[in-house]
């Protein structure tokens, strides 16, 4: 097959779930309601946990962080995606390409290692709570944030150099929603097994040791939630808890999808709805799964809310 100088061609063409499916218009418009829903409740979410002092604490600062990352990672992928489809452009240039499977990565990635950071937090602050402000000091959280952005940055900038250094093939067209590695790689004119199962060992080595922490943690927390004497403590203890296994659920789920299970056991409709799910259905119900059933975060939206209110009358 002619081989397609991706650096002087015109780029790639997403053949996205928009163009695949029966009825665009009206996933066009659900994935745009979505996206509001994610900008407006992930800014909300920002913005009550930056100005509310009650809720400077480790959980919370670690959930900013969630939210940030969510806002982003949605922001990469969907803008693109409802903007093409109205215009019927679904290109995207080779360094457009490059840069959103960077971010995605370096996103993805970050938000996989803040889970598990998480996760932790709320062991220490359940199974050892005399010790909580200093196992889980200022400068550990921000320790731990940084590690999160770091490790998924340089991780995300070795596998993006190294897909887009191969050749492609003459046909472009990318039948995904964005440009990520499992997908691109089947354009590649040249043998990508050992590069594939590199790709399988870093979603092995990057998913499934946080999954493993995420599970002891909450085997150990669910230990103790049991020998609590008080219900009142035991019903707040697990309805947090909840809302985070939720969150893990959903994102661990997809993630393994697309980057553990072979390529042979899922099609490429398959990957354009999960990468729907991980991309903008996940980033849009995260902050509602933690904010409605978490009495702190609701009280501190009503004070933050009250406070504007009373701002605009005076």
């Amino acid at each position: 097959m002619e081989l397609w100088n991706s650096t002087l061609g015109s780029g790639f063409i997403l053949m996205g779930i928009l163009n695949d499916s029966g009825s665009p218009e009206l996933i066009c418009v659900t994935i745009s309601v979505l996206y509001t829903l994610a900008l407006t409740s992930n800014s909300l979410l920002l913005l009550v946990i930056t100005m509310d002092a009650r809720l400077h604490v480790p959980m919370y600062l670690l959930l900013r962080q969630l939210s940030l990352m969510d806002l982003l990672f949605t922001s990469v992928v969907t803008p693109k995606a409802i903007v093409d489809f109205l215009l019927s452009e679904n290109t995207i240039s080779f360094g457009g390409c490059a840069l959103q499977v960077f971010l995605v990565l370096t996103l993805g990635g970050a938000e996989d290692v803040l889970l598990a950071f998480m996760a932790y937090d709320r062991y220490v602050a359940i199974c050892h709570p005399l010790n909580y402000m200093v196992l889980m000091r200022p400068r550990i959280c921000w320790l731990m944030v940084a590690t999160s952005w770091i490790l998924a940055s340089l991780s995300a900038i070795v596998y993006t150099v190294y897909t887009m250094h191969y050749p492609f093939c003459k046909a472009r067209e990318i039948s995904h929603l964005l440009c990520e590695i499992p997908p691109l790689l089947k354009l590649a004119c040249a043998d990508t097994s050992r590069y594939e199962l590199m790709v399988y060992v870093m979603g092995v080595t990057f998913l499934i040791p946080p999954l493993v922490a995420i599970l002891a943690s909450y085997t150990l927390i669910l230990l103790t939630v049991l020998h609590m004497p008080s219900n009142e403590g035991r019903q707040k203890a697990l309805v947090t808890c909840s809302s985070h296994l939720t969150v893990v659920g959903m994102f661990y789920g997809a993630a393994t999808f697309m980057y553990v299970l072979p390529s042979s056991l899922h099609s490429p409709k398959q990957d354009n709805i999960i990468s729907v799910f991980y991309t903008i259905v996940t980033p849009a119900l995260n902050p509602l799964i933690y904010s409605l059933r978490n009495k702190e975060v609701m009280g501190a939206l009503r004070r933050v809310l009250r406070k504007y209110m009373l701002r605009t009358h005076s």
